[in-house]
């Protein structure tokens, strides 16, 4: 067995490393299968050599978030296990990004993962971003802390959030209303991520002045948007048709960020899937970045890390599967 110590100069860091009723902790000691004390600011991990290293580089990591200000929760300690056993632990020091912008009730808005920062830097470098990845990695979420951001510097005069009402087809006549009653439940996400960054109120004053439209894409045809930030959602839900139409709204002054995940497409099968094209033909376009976030960067529930996974997993048996059965047939002709 190996034990390793690590001074931490503050109590208060090892409280928030710790979580509420040791929370972080019992993460770490499971994940590494070792035992951590804490005693006179010193925390000691007692272990196999290895686990108890792996388990040290992430205490390690979590201190250095907790001392520059970061509240530390249980997807922050599962994330700085991932970059541990991947060898990357170097990546956390990156951790520490500036503050996207502040919500109505005063929460800072922060990149959580590397993926997610890279995501932020595009945004800001480039006049169009491409952010494409599975649920919960934040794609609109922090799209939109950004449009919110710029608009608060007064770098843009409007926010436009927009995403195709694809699901909704034949169905949409069957809804309650006048066109948009019809469409405002598919705009729901992008309500809510409004709602929480400028508070109800200020959002419905500048919804009336016309500082903030949201609206589904048909709406978008034959426009031209100057000093804005725009924002498309479910973007693997437009055609080509849609994209390229979409696109070619830029005006001047304006930044755009197309989000999307390229595994829940619910287009026809006969159709192809607007930002599936679009990542191909924008690919190496100057100011045209393209981020992909991946399944680490995913800041919801644990478990729907899992989930991903288990689906991706599947996804690659059938698929070699399928490729099997193809080889046997081919074999019998």
């Amino acid at each position: 067995m190996t034990e390793i110590s690590i001074s931490v100069d503050r109590i208060e860091n090892i409280i928030n490393v710790f979580g509420s009723f040791d929370e972080n902790l019992r993460i770490i000691e499971n994940e590494f299968n070792v035992k951590i004390t804490d005693r006179d600011s010193e925390l000691k991990i007692i272990g196999d050599a290895e686990d108890a290293m792996h388990a040290g580089k992430t205490v390690e990591g979590l201190v250095y978030l907790a001392s520059r200000g970061e509240n530390i929760s249980a997807s922050n300690v599962r994330y700085i296990i991932s970059l541990v056993k991947n060898g990357q632990e170097d990546k956390i020091h990156d951790l520490t990004g500036d503050v996207i912008c502040i919500t109505a009730k005063g929460k800072p808005v922060k990149a959580k993962t590397i993926g997610q920062r890279h995501y932020m830097e595009a945004i800001r470098k480039n006049t169009i971003t491409l952010g494409i990845g599975p649920a919960g990695t934040g794609k609109t979420y922090l799209a939109v802390a950004a449009a919110v951001a710029a608009f608060r510097a007064k770098q843009v005069n409007r926010i436009i959030l927009t995403r195709p009402a694809v699901e909704a087809g034949e169905r949409l006549g069957f809804l309650p209303g006048d066109l948009q009653s019809k469409v405002d439940p598919y705009l729901r996400p992008l309500y809510d991520a409004l709602f929480e960054m400028l508070g109800p109120e200020t959002y419905n004053n500048y919804l009336e002045r016309g500082n903030i439209e949201v609206a589904p894409l048909a709406y978008m045809r034959g426009r031209t948007l100057d000093d804005s930030f725009i924002i498309l959602d479910e973007a693997q839900n437009t055609s080509r048709e849609q994209m390229k139409m979409f696109l070619t709204r830029l005006g001047f002054g304006s930044k755009i960020v197309i989000t999307g995940d390229i595994t829940q497409i619910d287009l026809p099968a006969d159709k192809t899937s607007g930002l599936r094209e679009a990542m191909k033909v924008l690919d190496g376009v100057e100011d045209v970045a393209i981020c992909r976030l991946k399944p680490e960067d995913v800041v919801r529930h644990v478990l729907v890390q899992r989930i991903i996974a288990a689906y991706e997993k599947y996804g690659e048996k059938e698929e070699k599967r399928i490729q099997q059965n193809q080889q046997k047939g081919g074999k019998k002709k």
